[in-house]
């Protein structure tokens, strides 16, 4: 069966709420969801790293701090340098999301970031396959998918409320979008199957 691990840290709870919408979005296409959090002043990655080498695709997800990942992330993308070295995540598949404060709040940084950090690992980047929504300057909704407009990764904002009420609907259902995608990617990469994956 196809695995999707969901790597992530959340401050605030609100990178968790997504974390649980992709799970959700990969597990309606059937394959498993694994969540592994990584937790403040975490060092040893070893049960996350084992976690990750068997998984077919890797999802990060981070809130977005100062413009870049979180502390916690970046440590564990720093000791993830043993598996660069032996190429444990060459070919897998991988995509991110991330949360701010604002509807910007310098987001594309963050998934860049990621997504620099997934091309180092030789992985294949998947992006949301959506167009943008709620492209209307004169609307205040929060309900469209991709409503923020991000190709790249999911993009949600916390609005600087609790994570009971934020991220929006539309954010949310971006990241199970998002969950989804990278499944059915995985299960076809897996059984080989050379067509393009379906939004």
């Amino acid at each position: 069966m196809t695995q999707v691990a969901i790597i992530y840290h959340s401050g605030f709870g609100h990178t968790e709420v997504l974390a649980g919408d992709v799970a959700r979005g990969v597990e309606a296409t059937g394959a498993t969801a694994v969540m592994l959090r990584i937790e403040p002043g975490q060092t040893d990655f070893g049960e996350l790293f084992a976690a990750a080498n068997q998984a077919d695709a890797l999802i990060f997800g981070s809130p977005t701090y100062v413009g870049n990942v979180s502390a916690p992330m970046k440590a564990f993308m720093n000791e993830s340098t043993r598996i660069f070295m032996t190429r444990d995540w060459q070919d897998k598949l991988a995509a991110a999301f991330t949360v701010s404060g604002s509807p910007s709040g310098d987001k594309l940084n963050t998934l860049i970031s990621l997504a620099i950090f997934a091309a180092q690992h030789g992985m294949v980047w998947i992006g949301t396959g959506q167009l943008p929504g709620n492209n209307d300057d004169t609307s205040a909704a929060t309900d469209s998918e991709n409503r923020i407009g991000s190709f790249i990764g999911a993009m949600a904002q916390a609005a600087n409320d609790s994570a009971k009420v934020t991220p929006k609907a539309g954010d949310r259902a971006t990241a199970y979008s998002l969950g989804q995608r990278v499944a059915i990617a995985a299960a076809r990469w897996r059984a080989g199957f050379p067509a393009r994956v379906a939004a």
